[in-house]
This record gives C-alpha cells, structure tokens and sequence, in this order.
C-alpha cells in the first residue's frame, strides 16, 4: 500500500470511529453541546496523533481495531485543547482551519463547555475499551494512565501554563520556548506512540524509542508551526498569519532567525527517524515496517499547512 493511501485509510477510519463515538442528536435537548463538539472535531484535523498510535500499534505487531478507541481518545483530547487554546483568556484567536474558532461560532460558555465534554468523553471512551475492549486488560489500563499523565500538569495542560506564563524560570527565552512545547505539543504526541505500542505487547525497548521518536518529531512539528505563523500562506492555514509576533508571543520564530529554525526542524526529524532504528533491531517481519513512519516524518517537516 502506497505511504499516502494508508494515511488516508488511517484517517478514514479515525473519522468513521469518531461518528459512532460521538453522533449527531438533534433530539436531544442540550444538543447544542454537541453540535459544538461535534463542530471542531469535525473541522479538518490532520488525525496525526492518532496516526501514530495505530501505526506504532501495527509495527510492533498489535490491532490497530483494538487500539481505536484510544486513538479517538487521543484526538478528543487534543481537539478540546484546541477549543480551549482559542479562547479570549489563553490566545484569543477567532480562525481556526479555515472557519470561526468553537467560541465565535457557540459562544464562550458553549466552547468551554465543548471541551470539557471531549476531554471527558476521552475517558469514558476509553475506560470501556479498559472493560469490553477485548485486550489485555492490564495494558489497556495503562495506556489510559498513560494518556492522562501527559494530558495533564506534567504534560499538555502543564505546557499550557508555561505558555500563558512567558516563564522566566529558564535561562534564555529559547529554552522557554523548547520546555513549554515538550510539553504542550511534545507530551501528547509521545503519548500516542507509547500507547501504540503498549497495546501491542511491545518491550519497554520499543515504548522508549517510540516515545524518543515523537518528542523529536512534537519539536520539529512546533518548529515548523512557528514558521508557518512567520512566512505561511494564510488561505493554506486556515488561520492568520504573524499573530504570535504582533502579540508578543515566545515562539521557536521569535527568538531564533527563520534559517536557524528551518535548521532545527531538519536536524529533529531526522534525530526521530534515528530512533526507528529500535523497531528494525529486534528483528521479526512486524518489526522492520518503519518506512511509513519515516516518509510520515518527512512529510511533515516539509508541510505548508
């Protein structure tokens, strides 16, 4: 199967999941909830999270269907962090790929409604796969810890602060802006590797290299976030461009020059294709299947949006 023909079967079926997960109800009365839930986690997300979760499920020889609900967990997280991300108190952005951020189009209280909903659906998505998802129980249980550490103060929500902060508690603005993303982009994105191959059975050899791979990759995806917002095309993001300048914002493309930036996201990415290496050594047909990760990585690192 071609590299693009997978993504797009993985991000079909990440789709088709999520409708069952969360379908529309015009019955219900506080249906105006999920028609806002429903609005961002249907506005045209790249599913890489979940990408990498299934993927790293298949390598390491597990089933991707077993390891669905959580790749829809990982993408209802992530989507509520964005709804949360584009309110008035934390970035205060109103486009979002390419239409109204939840909370110009729901309102604010609909739009931080929307995200808890997501996060906590997350959970309950997940603590079923736990019961009934015909796994192994025990490393279902800890994929869902997994995820919730790296969601949370130690991870994602902690990121998040770090970047409301503008923390002074590092040396230089530069190493500011690579412990805020570590965590805020970095954190869930490991996450959804490890718990890929945590419910594939996977040695705890192949959970670090897999967790080692998409830290590396988080920072060159941020990276090149930070670009874009520089010198993208508006109409490709869906989104202004220059905002985090114009704010004052720390971003990789305000303390370091664009060529220098453009340097790091090549040298990241291919510090995270280094760490497939892991997935090769330990021999085995389902072990030596990277090179859609590889072209994966690459892809991103040359994207326009």
């Amino acid at each position: 199967m071609r590299h693009e023909e997978r993504l797009e079967q993985y991000r079909k079926s990440v789709d088709e999941a999520l409708e069952l997960y969360l379908p529309s109800d015009e019955f219900l009365p506080q249906k105006r909830l999920v028609e806002a839930m429903r609005y961002s986690l249907f506005a045209g997300g790249k599913r890489i999270r979940p990408v990498f979760l299934l993927e790293f499920c298949r390598v390491c020889g597990g089933d991707p269907e077993i390891a669905m609900p959580f790749a829809c967990a990982v993408e209802m997280i992530h989507t509520y962090s964005l709804i949360h991300d584009d309110l008035p108190c934390m970035d205060d952005d109103t486009l979002r790929r390419g239409r109204n951020c939840c909370h110009v189009e729901y309102g604010e209280a609909t739009a931080l409604l929307a995200g808890d909903a997501l996060q906590t659906a997350a959970f309950e998505i997940m603590l079923d796969a736990v019961l009934t998802g015909g796994g192994d129980m025990a490393n279902a249980a800890r994929a869902t810890g997994i995820i919730a550490m790296n969601a949370g103060v130690y991870g994602m929500a902690g990121g998040q602060q770090l970047d409301i902060d503008g923390s002074v508690e590092f040396q230089n603005p530069f190493e500011t802006v690579m412990a805020t993303h570590a965590l805020k982009t970095g954190a869930l994105i490991a996450a959804a590797a490890e718990v890929g191959c945590i419910l594939a059975d996977a040695s705890e050899d192949r959970r670090a290299s897999a967790v080692s791979f998409a830290k590396a990759l988080g920072m060159a995806f941020q990276i090149r976030d930070d670009i874009l917002d520089f010198e993208g095309d508006a109409a490709l993001l869906g989104k202004e461009v220059g905002s985090d300048a114009r704010g004052g914002k720390l971003t990789f493309a305000t303390v370091k020059p664009i060529q220098e930036c453009k340097s790091l996201v090549i040298s990241a990415t291919q510090d995270a294709i280094g760490y497939l290496a892991a997935f090769d050594a330990e021999g085995g047909e389902e072990g030596r299947e990277t090179d859609f990760l590889v072209w994966l990585a690459n892809d991103m690192m040359n994207r326009r949006s």
